[in-house]
């Protein structure tokens, strides 16, 4: 059974919240927290892109939850600017961290408001071991929080994104490469928009040979 996804509700700041959690099959897998889109614009857990991450995660056996903000689909509460869905961000990676007490690697992946929340995470939880960030959006939002940014990730753009100017978020990952003792990488997918449509196979390889990379080189 623990190789279903199963449908969770757990307690969140502002009321229930209804996420998708499926369980590594090794003894202490590694966990990774998603984050969807903004819940304004349509973004819930079912979006292609935050589903292309769970998918990518479970193939290289991860403990993986995703879940909706507070407001969306079934998940209690209404939409509070950013600072509530930080707090139901830090509440969705305890519930993860409590299912797997023994995990040593903690990654969070968000897109586009998920990634600014990934982001945001990573300065209130020091176990947070690598980040994925997936068309941030830093000329609506300010990422100065990180300073500095206390994990290695990686940063991924569309280089024909019509939301985000690609110059801008190259200039955040080149601000974040300067800081000692962590590494961000950064890259452009060429042709693609701000919800990689078209490109999806590109974003796939580009993730999963990060995380490939990472988990080779650093935990085995």
């Amino acid at each position: 059974m623990n190789n279903q996804v199963k449908e969770i509700v757990f307690t969140g700041p502002d009321g229930k919240l209804v996420g998708k959690y499926k369980k590594g099959q090794s003894l202490n897998p590694p966990i990774a927290l998603l984050i969807h889109p903004h819940p304004l614009y349509g973004g819930t857990m079912n979006n292609p892109i935050v589903m292309e991450l769970f998918s990518i995660f479970d193939s290289l056996g991860f403990s993986i939850f995703r879940f909706n903000l507070r407001g969306v689909g079934k998940s209690e509460g209404k939409f509070d600017n950013g600072l509530g869905e930080l707090a139901d961000a830090a509440a969705g990676l305890d519930w993860i961290q409590r299912q797997n007490p023994n995990t040593n690697q903690c990654w969070v992946a968000g897109f586009s408001f998920g990634a600014l929340l990934c982001m945001q995470l990573l300065m209130r939880r020091p176990e947070i071991t690598r980040f994925i960030s997936i068309s941030p959006q830093p000329n609506l939002y300010d990422f100065n929080f990180l300073a500095p940014c206390p994990a290695s990730g990686l940063i991924v753009q569309g280089k024909k994104d019509e939301l985000v100017p690609p110059e801008e978020t190259s200039r955040l990952a080149e601000k974040l490469k300067l800081q000692k003792n962590i590494t961000v990488d950064y890259e452009e997918i060429v042709g693609a928009n701000h919800f990689y449509d078209n490109e999806t196979d590109r974003l796939e390889k580009t993730i999963r040979k990060y995380i490939e990379r990472e988990l080779n080189s650093k935990y085995r």
